[in-house]
């Protein structure tokens, strides 16, 4: 019964290593010390339920990394030099020559 407790802890202590690395050092700190709180008045807790309790938790201390759209815009709307410039294979004559002689008679 001892190693079945260590193994969850053990992978309850996985969960919190996952779910704070992309929390900044600061943050992190905090993330931990809550959850710690949060997961210390559940008994017999295992490590889906574990995670269904962390994550909420880690949300709210995760802080979204700045948007590129409002600096730059949408990569799809930026000018390029082939959405600029003229049209491929606009006015060629060769255009359409497959078709034009598809249909001939012999």
């Amino acid at each position: 019964m001892a190693t079945s407790c260590s193994m969850f802890s053990d992978e309850i202590d996985g969960i919190l290593i996952e779910l704070s690395a992309s929390l900044e050092k600061a943050r992190r700190v905090a993330f931990v010390e809550a959850a710690r709180a949060a997961l210390a008045g559940v008994p017999g807790l295992g490590p889906g339920a574990a995670y269904r309790l962390l994550v909420p938790i880690q949300r709210a201390h995760w802080d979204p990394p700045a948007d590129d759209m409002r600096r730059e815009g949408a990569r799809h709307l930026r000018s390029s030099k082939l959405a600029d410039g003229p049209p491929i294979g606009a006015e060629d004559p060769r255009t359409g020559g497959r078709d034009r002689h598809r249909l001939r008679a012999v």
